[in-house]
C-alpha cells in the first residue's frame, strides 16, 4: 500500500485535476489537507450536538453522493473520511472532557507507558451522552458510505488505475 505523502504542497495542488497524486491511505489520512475537497467539505463538518451532527452528516453524505455521481472517487473518499472523522472526534469528546485525550509530555520515569506518541493519556471521564449520540449519527452515515456499492466500484477502479 502506498503511504500518504505529507510532503506534497496540497494547498497549491488540485487533486481533482491530478488524481494520480492522491493516496487513499489509512483511516482519515489527508482529510484536512487534500484540496479542493477539504475546502468544499470542511465548512459542513460539525458535531456539537445531535441536531448539528445530523444536519452535518447528511450534508456531507449528499456531497459524497454528488462526487459519486460525477465519478469523482477522490471527492467521495474525502467525504467518507470526513464522516469517519465526525465519528472519531465526537467519540473523543464523548470520552474526554474538552476532547483532550492527552495531558502533556511523559516524565522520564514513565517513558514507554503511554505508547509511541510520548504523551500521557488522560483517564476517560464520564461519557457525554450528547457527544456520544453525535458520534452514533456520524458512524451510521460513515457505515452507509463505506458500504455503498457505487463507491466501492469507484474505489476499485481508482486502485486499479493508480494504486492505493
Amino acid at each position: 500500500m502506498r503511504q500518504f505523502d505529507y510532503t506534497l504542497d496540497y494547498k497549491n495542488l488540485d487533486l481533482r485535476s491530478e488524481p494520480g497524486l492522491y493516496v487513499i491511505g489509512k483511516g482519515e489520512q489527508g482529510v484536512l489537507t487534500v484540496e479542493p475537497y477539504k475546502s468544499e467539505i470542511l465548512p459542513h463538518w460539525k458535531f456539537k450536538n445531535p441536531e448539528v451532527a445530523k444536519k452535518s452528516s447528511e450534508m456531507i453524505y449528499s456531497l459524497f453522493l454528488e462526487y459519486i455521481n460525477s465519478n469523482d472517487f477522490i471527492g467521495a473518499d474525502m467525504a467518507r473520511k470526513f464522516l469517519q472523522m465526525g465519528f472519531t472526534r465526537a467519540r473523543r469528546y464523548a470520552n474526554y472532557s474538552g476532547g483532550k485525550k492527552y495531558i502533556g509530555p511523559v516524565p522520564d520515569d514513565k517513558k514507554g507507558v503511554s505508547g509511541s506518541n510520548g504523551r500521557l493519556q488522560k483517564l476517560r471521564g464520564v461519557e457525554d451522552p450528547i457527544k456520544a449520540e453525535s458520534a452514533r449519527i456520524f458512524k451510521a452515515k460513515w457505515d452507509e458510505a463505506k458500504a455503498y456499492q457505487p463507491y466501492l466500484e469507484l474505489r476499485e477502479d481508482f486502485i486499479q488505475k493508480y494504486g492505493r
